[in-house]
């Protein structure tokens, strides 16, 4: 797990996809955080995205990194509504602050649940990681 969190934190922006019905949404994130041995996302309880994981939780990420190595992340979004799991995620993204915060009412935090990532690169090596 620690492979894709340094992986997707180096990627810098990724790419969340949800189902919104049947028709698949996909925008950029950028958080990531480790939480108690977890694998953590952020958003606000009034986006779209949440809404839809709120419906659906199996998501994909995908992010590339360099112009020869992406990843796929499989997995299921889990909301964690404890304070401290919020917090956690707003210590180590201190420009969220602004939005942000803890006790707002909106700041969701979800773990992944069952993940399966692959680590794909232009030579045609890959590497899955499951967690």
């Amino acid at each position: 797990m620690k492979e894709v969190y340094d992986f997707l934190k180096k990627c810098g922006a990724y790419y969340l996809a949800t189902m919104d019905g049947d028709q698949p949404r996909v925008r950029p994130f950028g958080t990531i955080d480790i939480f108690e041995g977890k694998l953590y996302i952020q958003t606000g309880k009034s986006k779209k995205v949440a809404e839809q994981m709120r419906a659906n939780p199996k998501i994909e990420i995908c992010g590339l990194l360099g112009d020869d190595k992406w990843i796929r992340v499989e997995a299921v979004a889990v909301e964690d509504d404890r304070r401290e799991a919020r917090q956690h995620m707003l210590d180590a993204y201190p420009a969220l602050q602004k939005l942000y915060s803890a006790d707002d009412g909106n700041t969701e935090v979800l773990y992944l649940k069952d993940a399966t990532a692959t680590i794909y690169s232009s030579s045609g090596d890959t590497k899955v990681i499951k967690f």
